[in-house]
C-alpha cells in the first residue's frame, strides 16, 4: 500500500496517488477508493488495475486539509491503507485511514 503526494507549485492542491498491491486486492473484481473527498460514494473513484497487478487511483485534494478514507473491495470488504498518515475511529467501531496534506 502506498500514498504518493505530489504538491502543485502553482495551485493549492496536491495530487495523491493511492496504490494497493495485487496481494491485498486478492481476487476482487471492483476496487473503490471511498472517503470524505467523494462523499463516501463507492462508485465515484475506482482504482484501475496496472500491468504489474497493482491497483491505482489519483485524486487532487486541497492543501492544508485532511481526509478520512477506506478502500472497498467488491462492495463488501472494507480495508484501511497501511501507509495512511494516521487513523481515526469511526461510528462502526473500526478505524478510517486519514491522508494529511
Amino acid at each position: 500500500m502506498a500514498l504518493v503526494k505530489q504538491f502543485s507549485k502553482t495551485k493549492s492542491v496536491c495530487k495523491v496517488t493511492f496504490t494497493l498491491p495485487s496481494e491485498v486486492v486478492n481476487e476482487a473484481k471492483k476496487v473503490a477508493l471511498v472517503g470524505e473527498f467523494n462523499e463516501w460514494n463507492s462508485t465515484a473513484t475506482l482504482l484501475k488495475k496496472q500491468k504489474d497487478g497493482q491497483y491505482k487511483a489519483s485524486v487532487e485534494l486541497p492543501i492544508g486539509s485532511e481526509f478520512q478514507f477506506r478502500y472497498l473491495l467488491d462492495g463488501t470488504n472494507w480495508i484501511n491503507d497501511e501507509a495512511a498518515d494516521k487513523y481515526v475511529a469511526n461510528e462502526f467501531t473500526t478505524d478510517n485511514s486519514v491522508v494529511v496534506l
